[in-house]
């Protein structure tokens, strides 16, 4: 294979990637406004799942209430670098990551771009509260929030095993694995 059609690959990949995730996610805060709107918590699966229907001026944990245009401003940036990192992309496992970083990071930016009250101070629509309702446990999140965490997961995990986004590994890394 032309070693110049691996980064485009990587970066098709982050594309399929995050549309489909950015779609699951579109979908379903459109789904929860339908139906859980003016509605009690949903006990699913015995109560460790409630579903209900939160709109979310912050970020997780209700940091940065009142910060919307910030945290907008913030998704904007971190759109823009992962497009600009997605041509040199030759890590599948980075490609993977941050594929699903960009579409939670856009999920949440239509959010604060599109609702009321107004763009770029949104509110996010959060509506999967784990172990109890309200956000008593665990903060309310969405599919967005999820693909945030469990992409920068990967990247985290990605870097303590010195894999480069470049496909390379550190040289750190390597003289590690070489004196063990």
């Amino acid at each position: 294979m032309n070693t110049e059609q691996l980064p485009r690959r990587r970066g098709v990949l982050v594309a399929l990637i995050a549309l489909i995730v950015l779609g699951l996610d579109l979908a379903t805060k459109i789904l929860a406004v339908a139906v859980l709107e003016g509605q009690e918590p949903v006990r699913v699966l015995g109560g460790f799942v409630y579903l209900q229907l939160l709109r979310n001026p912050g970020a997780a944990f209700s940091m940065a209430t009142g910060m919307t245009w910030l945290l907008a401003i913030i998704a904007i940036i971190v759109v823009a670098a992962i497009c600009w990192i997605a041509p040199k992309l030759r890590s599948t496992g980075w490609a993977i990551g941050l594929a699903l970083v960009l579409a939670g990071a856009l999920g949440n930016l239509i959010d604060r771009i599109f609702r009321a009250p107004g763009v770029l101070q949104g509110h996010v629509v959060d509506f999967v509260s784990v172990f109890a309702p309200n956000g008593e446990v665990w903060p309310v999140f969405n599919v967005a929030d999820s693909a945030i965490v469990c992409g920068g997961i990967l990247i985290v995990v990605l870097t303590l095993l010195g894999k480069e986004y470049d496909g390379t590994v550190s040289k750190r890394r390597k003289q590690s694995v070489a004196e063990e």
